[in-house]
């Protein structure tokens, strides 16, 4: 389509328009040059740029550039800036320069000495290890057994297979360091107390000598509780018998004997009659009117 073509089809659609649909047209292409004027307007920042003009890339001109403390920042007028490297002037120092001033000052620094520990079972040394940061055993974590040598076990259990009072854990040097978990059972319950088997069993060895003593306190502590077990089951066994000895007992109440006399016997001297009973010894004297 041509241009003259053009202007004559837009000026017979002005011809059709009306008077106040020409005014609003007018109002809004006032109102879009307006905006347009706006956008061309200088940044209010743009005077407080230190960077030379030449040294900004093309994508930046026009926009408010800040530099602080040698990092550039260009103000993108949606409300936050955006980090630009700076490149080094001449008279500046190099990457590689600053890099080594770094350095200088880092090996002036006060130097903190690691302290390594000798593994028990493999010797080599190490500086961080999972039973000696817990339990101050010391044995890293490559040579470490959760299964057997490294296990863990409960202050409950440890207490019952062992022998041991609370004392012992909590009072006696040192004092055995533990863990604490949720109980797997119930959360609500209160933390399980884990602490290293092997650690038990020595403190276990401290308290009973031997291996043969502990062996023996259990075999007495297993008699006394049988004894226990055959004392209570007498105990009930008694009770039991009394219950049902007095279940069956019934009190037998003795009924009023009633005489069955014999024949009456006239005595002639007295002028009476007795009879007596024939199943008691009762003997009754009476007269006849």
């Amino acid at each position: 389509m041509s241009e003259e073509t053009k202007s004559t089809t837009i000026a017979a659609a002005s011809s059709k328009l009306t008077n106040a649909q020409r005014a609003r047209i007018e109002r809004n292409q006032a109102k879009a040059q307006k905006l347009r004027e706006a956008k061309l307007v200088v940044h209010p920042y743009k005077n407080i740029s230190n960077v030379n003009a030449s040294e900004e890339p093309a994508s930046d001109k026009g926009k408010a550039v800040i530099k602080v403390q040698g990092t550039k920042y260009i103000d993108s007028g949606g409300g936050f800036l955006l980090e630009q490297p700076v490149l080094p002037s001449p008279g500046e120092k190099s990457t590689a320069e600053a890099a080594a001033a770094e350095a200088a000052i880092i090996e002036d620094a006060i130097a903190i000495p690691v302290v390594y520990e000798e593994c028990l079972d493999c010797g080599d040394q190490y500086a961080d290890s999972y039973l000696f940061n817990n339990f101050g055993h010391s044995v890293c974590d490559k040579c470490r057994d959760t299964e057997e040598r490294h296990s863990l076990i409960t202050r409950t259990e440890a207490k019952a297979e062992y022998l041991l009072k609370d004392c012992d854990f909590d009072k006696r040097e040192p004092i055995l360091r533990y863990i604490s978990r949720k109980n797997p059972h119930n959360v609500r319950w209160g933390e399980m107390k884990l602490y290293l088997h092997l650690q038990v069993l020595k403190r276990a060895m401290e308290v009973w000598g031997s291996e043969e003593e502990l062996t023996r306190q259990h075999e007495l502590r297993e008699d006394k509780r049988e004894v226990g077990k055959a004392r209570k089951y007498n105990k009930q066994m008694k009770q039991l018998r009394m219950e049902v000895r007095s279940s069956l007992f019934t009190k037998k109440t003795h009924a009023v004997h009633e005489h069955e006399f014999g024949p009456d016997t006239y005595n002639e001297e007295e002028d009476n009659y007795t009879h007596t009973c024939l199943t008691c010894p009762y003997t009754e004297t009476y007269e006849k009117m």
